[in-house]
């Protein structure tokens, strides 16, 4: 029989959505990083949270001539939501009016759900509340090594995104977004320290304590409620326990039965259905950038986000990338400059988040940008069905292949790919023509039989053989060469004109290093001399 997993909903809540589509709460890092220290990421967590409050954008929302959202250090000037659009210039004159764009919050909405779907193929939109999106994971928990740790990395993924958020955790969908508005935003008389934050996560994994959790919350975070706020206040019904000590016969005459269903999913006595997101077949993302930012390391802090959609999106279409394309955007109008286009080829099929993130780092440290960046965009030029894991207790040959695939590809990025060689054999008896290498990237030839010798060859072989004195009718190599083995000879390379003939010795010196050397065929005509016959072309390991 089966095992069945008991559902776990995470339901993460963006507050200030509005304000973040114009201004992302790692702007302010980002700027000081950029124009300060080039650096992307040299700060620590407290130094970002108190950089955001000092240079914080005094940003206003506004939505039909009222106050739609606003930055908390304006609640101080006494600045509210609702007030009139009209009464912002009289208390804080270097406010920046923004209008409410309905358009930018559904894609910075729809940007954090792809990405999100990294971590479990089931998310889904809020269908009552717009700015909250909804993940189920409970058969993704033992992959990400816990719902703890599950919860840290989406915290992470959603400062790269740029916004901040509120996060409930419960057994079913409704709870877990009733417990993520739990925490509401009080207005701001003076900026609170980190120690004194409200929690940014509220945790229910039994069902029997859940009532405890939500008994507590009040009636507005219920969206079947908002119809009769006005009488469930007048009967001092504040909250969801109050609520559900109503008789039910009579609610559901007063308010209709959509209200109980509404009451019986959160509390887990009813069951919901649920419709998942679905993305395009074809993947583009696109950042603006705050400034002109012509530092790399800077630009890699905000493609970031990019590459948390890149990942989302692979994930739910089960593909690879073989290449992609990071486009940087400069100047537009008279003083117009073509993209920048930095191709990033995978020598294997790749979907992890983190050699992603490292290979572009590498690439971009290297690239040297003609002009200042005003937007970053991502797109996929190629990919290919992703192979499914090996469920095998050992490593296998292609796990071991994938590692070597990403070193290589690291090793690319940072060194170039004429210094990163790999080893091309030919079938000949020179040295020099059989041990050839030829940059990774090439296409290595089919492979050959080995050539039976029938004495051991050097680990190093020198790119010119080195010229040998001779001293006492003996070679010279910084002490006087013994020869351990007899020679073998060597006459190949007459069918292109490159005659070689050669007998080759293992000698060893006074310190008993072992070199590989051979002595010219006496005969031939540009050797004149015994004395230049010898020379060094190899050393044993």
């Amino acid at each position: 029989m089966p095992i069945l997993i008991p559902p776990l909903w995470i339901a993460i809540y963006l507050p200030q959505l509005a304000l973040e589509v114009f201004h992302p709460h790692w702007w302010s890092d980002g700027l000081h990083n950029c124009f300060n220290n080039g650096l992307s990421d040299g700060l620590s967590e407290g130094q970002s949270d108190y950089l955001h409050q000092q240079a914080d954008h005094h940003l206003v929302v506004c939505e039909q001539q009222r106050i739609y959202a606003l930055s908390d250090s304006l609640r101080v000037c006494g600045l509210l939501p609702g007030m009139r659009q009209n009464s912002i210039a009289l208390l804080c004159e270097q406010a920046e009016v923004k209008q409410r764009d309905p358009e930018l919050e559904r894609t910075l909405r729809q940007q954090v759900a792809v990405s999100l779907l990294q971590y479990s193929p089931q998310v889904r939109f809020c269908e009552d509340h717009a700015d909250i999106i909804l993940i189920e994971v409970a058969a993704s928990l033992r992959l990400f090594g816990g719902i703890r740790q599950l919860y840290r990395r989406i915290r992470q993924d959603l400062h790269h995104l740029g916004v901040s958020a509120t996060i409930g955790i419960a057994r079913n969908a409704s709870a877990a977004s009733l417990l993520a508005q739990k925490i509401v935003q009080k207005p701001a008389t003076k900026i609170v320290s980190k120690q004194r934050r409200p929690r940014q996560l509220q945790l229910c994994l039994s069902n029997k304590r859940l009532a405890q959790h939500l008994d507590v919350l009040p009636c507005y975070l219920l969206p079947a409620t908002h119809r009769y706020l006005d009488w469930l206040q007048g009967i001092a019904c504040t909250d969801l326990s109050a609520l559900r000590h109503l008789p039910r016969a009579g609610l559901q005459r007063r308010c209709g039965k959509a209200l109980l269903n509404a009451l019986d999913i959160a509390y887990g006595e009813q069951v919901a259905l649920h419709q998942w997101i679905t993305v395009p077949d074809s993947f583009h993302a696109r950042c603006e950038l705050p400034d002109r930012i012509d530092k790399t390391d800077t630009i890699f802090h905000f493609t970031r986000g990019l590459v948390l959609q890149l990942c989302g999106w692979l994930n739910q279409q089960q593909k690879a990338i073989k290449q992609i394309t990071l486009i940087l955007e400069h100047e537009r109008g008279r003083q117009a400059v073509a993209p920048s286009l930095l191709q990033i080829p995978f020598a294997k099929a790749c979907w992890q988040e983190e050699h992603i993130t490292r290979l572009l780092k590498e690439k971009l440290a290297q690239w040297q940008l003609s002009s200042a960046a005003i937007a970053v965009r991502l797109e996929v030029n190629e990919m290919e069905a992703r192979q499914a894991f090996s469920t095998s207790l050992f490593p296998d040959q292609g796990s071991q292949s994938e590692s070597e695939s990403r070193l290589l590809e690291l090793l690319i990025a940072r060194l170039g790919a004429e210094q990163v060689l790999q080893a091309a054999p030919h079938a000949d008896h020179r040295p020099e023509v059989a041990n050839r290498w030829i940059s990774v990237l090439e296409k290595s030839p089919k492979k050959l039989h080995a050539l039976a010798f029938n004495n051991p060859r050097p680990s190093w072989l020198l790119k010119a053989p080195l010229a040998l004195s001779v001293r006492q009718h003996s070679p010279y190599y910084g002490s006087r060469l013994k020869l351990l083995s007899p020679a073998e000879r060597i006459e190949a390379g007459w069918w292109n004109g490159q005659l070689v003939t050669r007998d080759y010795f293992i000698a060893e010196c006074s310190k008993y290093y072992r070199y590989w050397i051979y002595r010219e065929r006496i005969g031939q005509e540009r050797l004149m001399q015994e004395d230049e016959a010898w020379f060094l072309h190899g050393v044993f390991g």
